[in-house]
């Protein structure tokens, strides 16, 4: 069966790291773009960073820009480093992998459960 499972998160104060991992199994997803969303409570899921197949090309929206960085270690591997964490980074976030436009959560294929990051100021 196909899955992404994200592991990683926890509760870290505000300034600080964390590393999020999202591990596929089942299948190996060529050519598709892997991104990382993430949703609050009572506020919609919305777009984080995603990254192409190859690692070449990598997308941030700018409330993390110069602070998290997506990266894969293997093929099947994604991860987030996410540095200088605040307060408003709190909440689930999810992997996921889509063959259609990154920024739209709508297009994504396949979905990781969620891992929680709580950043407490």
């Amino acid at each position: 069966q196909v899955q992404l499972v994200e592991s990683g998160g926890g509760l870290v104060q505000a300034g600080g790291s964390l590393r999020l991992s999202c591990a596929a199994s089942g299948r190996t997803f060529s050519n598709y773009v892997m991104g990382w969303f993430r949703q609050a409570p009572g506020k919609e899921r919305e777009f984080v960073a995603a990254i192409s197949w190859s690692g070449g090309s990598t997308y941030y929206a700018g409330a993390v820009k110069g602070r998290f960085t997506i990266s894969r270690d293997a093929k099947n591997t994604l991860l987030l480093q996410m540095n200088s964490l605040k307060a408003e980074d709190t909440a689930v976030y999810y992997c996921a992998a889509t063959l259609g436009v990154y920024w739209r959560s709508d297009t994504y294929d396949y979905w990781g459960q969620g891992t929680q990051v709580t950043v407490s100021s």
